[in-house]
């Protein structure tokens, strides 16, 4: 059985909104907002999750994000993710232009449900806040992988909206990256509410 494993960017005060600046929110652009270091060391545990992927799965907006900027690029981690078997969850995308693509339509919970059966190791959803938010109400997410960088925005969409009930979780790994992000994963613990 497939693993639905997070990976976000956030904030410390959890915004992952806009990391890159490109959508036009006040605070955007905290994601190269970082040291050289910090930047070297964020890039080699991005190939070290992408080499232990068995697939990237996206919602139709983060992957056309993607779609548009890694098919053009070299090196090895865009060597891995453009020959990396990726999922996108969409009711519009016809036909995907990036290598690899496969377009889940209908009911997104039960076609990843359906992905999890299928798949052994890691499915990675990077960014796709909608999407995650989705899974994460509907207990299908295994894993979240958190990449804190060092500042607090106030305003902006943030990974924990408005949920129905609480959630618990456990402690997977920790640790620093660079000279001012740290790396935190979280585990659902299943079937607790929290309260326990």
């Amino acid at each position: 059985m497939g693993k639905i494993i997070v990976s976000e960017n956030t904030s410390l005060d959890g915004v992952v909104q806009d990391p890159t600046g490109e959508e036009g929110f006040k605070h955007g652009g905290w994601f190269v907002q970082v040291s050289d270091n910090d930047r070297v060391e964020w890039a080699k545990v991005a190939l070290d999750e992408a080499l232990h992927a068995e697939a990237w799965l996206l919602g139709r907006r983060s992957y056309e994000f993607f779609a548009a900027r890694w098919p053009s690029r070299t090196g090895p981690l865009a060597e891995r993710l453009n020959n990396l078997p990726k999922y996108v969850v969409s009711s519009t995308l016809e036909k995907p232009k990036w290598n690899n693509t496969t377009v889940l339509k209908g009911d997104a919970t039960g076609e990843i449900s359906q992905l999890k059966q299928k798949l052994n190791g890691d499915i990675v959803i990077p960014a796709s806040i909608r999407l995650v938010q989705t899974l994460m109400e509907h207990e299908l997410v295994d894993e979240i992988r958190l990449m804190v960088y060092p500042f607090v925005l106030g305003p902006g969409i943030r990974l924990f909206g408005e949920t129905g009930k609480k959630k618990r979780l456990h402690l997977v790994h920790s640790k620093a990256v660079g000279d001012n992000l740290a790396l935190l994963s979280y585990g659902f613990v299943s079937g607790a509410d929290g309260d326990n």
